[in-house]
């Protein structure tokens, strides 16, 4: 029986399951939103919220420069961050939670998190989650700022005599070939000739007669 045995197994040994938290949260705290299983999002919520509040219990002191906390505040800011790499083994992330993630939530006593249901994922159904930091005060409101036309490449415009030369190639008609002028009646008098003569006539024409080296 698992009396008072917090967590999960998910099938791993326990170097690979802590490795794969450590990540996630790591993760969690770079990117501040992460897309994985619902039962990963549950577990890696409780550790994440837990190192979170590390940061948020040192108070002011976070808002202070490094140069100006006592040696006091600096032994407490680095007891925080070591209990925090328990959990987290990347120290970027937890440079970033102390600096940036920690400093948001002063005022929030909890729920940093929140998860998002997906759907399951194609190929073995398994439920998928979208876990992330809820925005601090004041971040919702903002509205994300839209590419302004300066920044943006603009297209390159053509010069007005490209235009002209363009629309002076494409507009102009073109000039219609000169007919053969042939004399009045020319045509009535080949037909009438061609009337005239019998079928076949052109094919016996330069045939010889009769057998071939005289006649009778």
């Amino acid at each position: 029986m698992r009396h008072k045995r917090a967590g999960l197994h998910l099938s791993r040994t326990p170097a690979h399951r802590k490795a794969l938290f450590s990540n996630l949260v790591a993760a969690l705290l770079t990117y501040e939103r992460i897309r994985t299983t619902e039962t990963k999002a549950k577990e890696v919520r409780r550790l994440a919220e837990r190192a979170i509040t590390w940061a948020r219990r040192l108070g002011p002191i976070l808002t202070k420069k490094p140069e100006k906390r006592t040696d006091e505040e600096k032994a407490r800011v680095v007891h925080a961050m070591r209990m925090a790499l328990r959990a987290v083994r990347d120290r970027d992330a937890v440079l970033k939670l102390f600096e940036e993630i920690g400093p948001r939530y002063l005022a929030r006593h909890g729920g940093y998190t929140r998860i998002m249901k997906l759907g399951p994922r194609p190929g073995d159904a398994a439920p998928m989650s979208l876990l992330e930091l809820i925005p601090g005060e004041g971040e919702a409101s903002k509205p994300e700022p839209k590419p302004t036309p300066e920044k943006g490449k603009a297209k390159p415009k053509k010069e007005p005599a490209d235009k002209d030369k363009a629309k002076g190639e494409t507009g102009r008609p073109k000039k219609a070939a000169p007919k053969a002028t042939t004399p009045k009646g020319g045509v009535k008098k080949e037909s009438a000739a061609h009337a005239a003569k019998p079928a076949g006539a052109t094919a016996r024409r330069g045939a010889p007669r009769g057998r071939k080296g005289g006649g009778e």
